[in-house]
Formats: C-alpha cells, structure tokens, sequence
C-alpha cells in the first residue's frame, strides 16, 4: 500500500522485518520442538535465536539466486548460525513456515483492527447520545419521511459496527491458525507433538486437516469481512456526504484554520474525509472477489494464491486500518447544525406529519385506508406544488372533520419521536 494510507503501527506488522523475525521464530520453535523429541540438540533453537536479525537486503539477493524467497531465507540464516546450522528447516515444507506466520501475522492485524472498530464505535455512540434529541428530517430515497432524530440515525450506524466487531472477530480466530505437517500435510516426516508445540507457544489453532497449506476459505472470510466493514464505513460516509450539500447542510466536516477545500474557490469546504473513505471501501470489495478467487487450487496446492495474496492481506488490513481511523476522526470533529436540522424540518411545510394525519382520519373518522389516504395525498401535494402548509389545507378541507386540537396532536414531533427512548435503552447496554 502507499504510504498515503499507511498507518505506522499496521505498516510495523506487515513489514518484511516483522515477516522474517516470525519466519525465524517459527523455525526456532521447530527445533524446539525436535529436542523434546530428542532427535535435535537443545543447542539449535537456540543457535537460531542468537542469529542475528536477518538483514532485508542480503535475503532478496540471496533470492535473486535461488528464486525462493523461503529458501533464500534459510540459506541466508543459516550462514549467520555459530552452530547447528544443518538442522535449520529439518523436516519442513516452506507453507509450513510461511502459513504458521501468516497466521502470526493476520492475528496481529485482526487484533489491532479491533481495536480501531472498537474505538469507532466509543465515538459514534456518544455523538449518538448527545444527538439524541437533536431533531431533524428523516428522509427515505432521498425525499423527505417522517421526522427522527441525529441520535437515532448514528444508533443504527451504532448497532452496525457491533456486528462488525462480531464478524471480525470470528474472522480472525479463523486465521488464527498454523501448520507443521510436511509437504502434503500427513506428517509424514515431522510428528504431530511439533505442530502442538509450535502453534501452542504463537496462541494459533491447528488447522486440522492441512494439505501442504492452510486451507484459503479462511482467507476469504477474513478479506471478505474487512470488505463487509468498508461497506459499513461507505453506508456513513455516503449519508455524511448527503448531509453535508450545500442545500441541506446540516452537518459539515471539521475544517482546520489553514485548510483549503479548492486550489480555484476559497469558499469550499468539501466532504474529502466522506469521500476518502468511500472510495476506499471499493479497493476492499475488489480485494474480497481477489480472496474467494484463491480458494480453489490445485490439489494440496499450487501458488495461484501466492502473488494474489502478497498484495491483498496487507494492503487490505492497511486500507481498513487507515479509514476506520478516519472515520473515527470525521465522526468525533463532526460539526452538527442542529438549527439547521429544524429549518429543514419546517422547510417540510408540515408534510413529514402526513401520516399521523393519515391515521387519525382512520380512527376518528371511520374512513377506509385508501379514502384517508386520498384526502390526506391531495392535500400534501397541494401544499407541496402551491406552497403553504399541511395543517391550513387540512383544516380549509371540509371532508376533514378533525378537531383543532386532534390536528396539532397530529403535528406534534415529540409525539411522533416518543418512542425512541427504547432505541437508546438498547444502546446503554451495548459495550462501546
């Protein structure tokens, strides 16, 4: 990924550094596990941990020769062994390193994704109860609905990112895994206790059933979830956006002192986080299609899924890394126009309240559905093409027998808004 939309701490564990460090870990813990069996001295995993770092540069020209890069890894370690250097790898395949600290590695990244979903989802639920109360229009296929609340609109966004939470979760449990079971995974060479000891000390699960890999469905689910996420994150920003339009306004993204939103008109102040994170969200869905498509290989393996997935895994954990931080950030700096949010609502002419009206004529009157419908319709779409408001043209309607009183109760948005105290009794007991 550019480092454009490279966060420090996800680039650290995608780093070629941290890959080789695990890799030799890995390989340390191997032989580890060989001394229990007494078939390698104790002398050798330590021989490998004594090494030192292995240095980025002097691996990929050791791969230049070999065409390998595990192999030239190995090669270059065991050139910097004091001793024991010939039991480096004994008894592996390469996907038994490189899928064990895989594993290693995509756990790091699910966990810290975590706590960037969770962070998100501490700042949307107090902008949520601080707008709890904060009318405004709510509006469906773009067209103004009923009246809700700002509150109300970031709960949904509230409940959403706790499912996210969930799903990433049970998506980095699922790549949790490691395997040290030889070329086609019948542990041919290398005995089951080693697998168990390797796995146990890096917190992974054993793939239960490996081939020469672990199994890529897991991938899928895990790049598939990210993606899943970004859709959730492309949900707020596309309504961010909406609310920010110079017609409706009522919320805008902070804007700092030397900012500029256009190089051409100094008066921009454009929606650039919303949109950031919007056009992030595709990179993930196109990186998920990438996943699904290295499921399928060639018996217990081919490297279709190899070139596929040196771009995907990171690149995917960056992208959602560095827009959930936006996210977060847009959200937290968010400028709300409450007063804004209640011009727009009279701006409505009373129309959001159509059935409330609606349903009184229902009750009150003993109308048909569909006669109170047409009443109330005709009498909308007057106010809405001459001007005017809802309530006048009910109350000038002579087959509207209503009284006063029972008309207001009918335009009342506290009336309307009475319930959604249920909504945030749901979300107080929602850890953020």
């Amino acid at each position: 990924m550019i480092p454009r939309y490279s966060l420090p701490e996800m680039a650290a564990v995608w780093s070629e550094q941290r890959k080789l460090a695990t890799w030799k870990e890995v390989e340390a813990l191997v032989l580890e596990g060989w001394s229990k069996e007494g078939v390698v001295p104790s002398s050798a995993a330590a021989a490998v941990r004594s090494a030192p770092d292995v240095d980025v540069a002097a691996w990929k020209a050791r791969e230049e020769t070999t065409g390998h890069d595990l192999a030239a890894f190995i090669d270059v370690v065991a050139g910097t062994m004091s001793t024991d250097a010939r039991w480096l790898h004994y008894g592996l395949t390469s996907s038994d390193i490189l899928d064990t600290a895989q594993g290693v590695i995509m756990n790091a990244a699910g966990e810290l994704l975590l706590r960037r979903v969770t962070s998100l989802l501490a700042v949307v639920k107090a902008k949520a109860v601080l707008h709890r109360d904060t009318v405004m229009v709510g509006r469906t296929h773009g067209i103004w609905a009923e009246p809700t609340t700002f509150g109300m609109k970031l709960a949904t966004w509230v409940f959403e990112i706790d499912r996210d939470r969930q799903r990433l979760e049970r998506a980095t449990a699922a790549v949790s895994v490691g395997k040290i079971s030889g070329a086609v995974g019948t542990y041919a060479l290398v005995p089951p206790s080693i697998e168990e000891h390797v796995c146990t000390a890096l917190g992974l699960s054993i793939e239960p059933a490996s081939s020469q890999i672990t199994h890529r469905d897991r991938h899928a689910e895990f790049v598939g979830t990210l993606a899943l996420i970004g859709a959730s994150l492309e949900r707020f920003a596309t309504e961010l956006r909406h609310l920010q339009r110079s017609e409706v306004a009522e919320v805008r993204e902070a804007f700092g002192g030397s900012q500029k939103g256009s190089s051409a008109m100094p008066h921009k102040r454009n929606p650039i986080a919303a949109e950031n994170v919007t056009g992030l969200a595709r990179l993930l869905r196109g990186y998920a299609t990438a996943s699904l498509e290295n499921v399928a290989l060639w018996h217990e393996r081919d490297i279709s899924h190899s070139s596929v997935e040196r771009v995907v895994l990171p690149d995917a954990c960056l992208i959602l890394d560095f827009a959930l931080d936006r996210m977060t950030t847009l959200i937290d700096g968010l400028v709300v126009d409450a007063q804004r949010m209640a011009e727009n609502l009279d701006a409505t002419r009373g129309l959001v309240f159509s059935q409330a009206v609606l349903l009184a004529l229902i009750e009150d009157q003993h109308m048909s559905r569909d006669d109170a419908y047409r009443i109330v319709q005709r009498n909308a779409l007057a106010a809405w093409d001459e001007g005017g408001h809802l309530r006048d043209k009910l109350v000038a309607d002579q087959a509207v027998d209503l009284t006063p009183q029972r008309i207001d109760q009918c335009f009342d948005v506290d009336r309307l808004l009475g319930n959604v105290a249920v909504v945030f009794d749901r979300l107080d007991r929602l850890e953020a």
